[in-house]
């Protein structure tokens, strides 16, 4: 028989400023070097604090700041310190 799972999504467990933030310290610690875990805890959190208003808050789009935080982005160091300046 086949099983059913339901797709877990960490932004449903973002909730206070705490949990943000020992959420992104343990990717950072956690991160290999590349910023991989990094940027995608960037995402994550954004996505926990709402993507419109953070495109608002930076002045980048909406679709930029998706792909630059995506597990394949390779966002500009501006961009990293805009979005860690609104989300902090």
């Amino acid at each position: 028989m086949a099983e059913n799972f339901s797709r877990w999504d960490v932004v449903e467990l973002l909730k206070t400023d705490e949990d943000i933030k020992l959420y992104f310290e343990a990717c950072a610690e956690e991160d290999p070097g590349d910023g991989s875990l990094i940027r995608a805890a960037l995402g994550d959190i954004a996505r926990a604090r709402g993507m419109t208003w953070l495109a608002r808050e930076t002045g980048l789009t909406r679709e930029g700041l998706y792909k630059a935080l995506s597990p394949d982005g390779n966002p500009e160091f501006s961009t990293v310190i805009k979005v860690i300046k609104r989300l902090t």
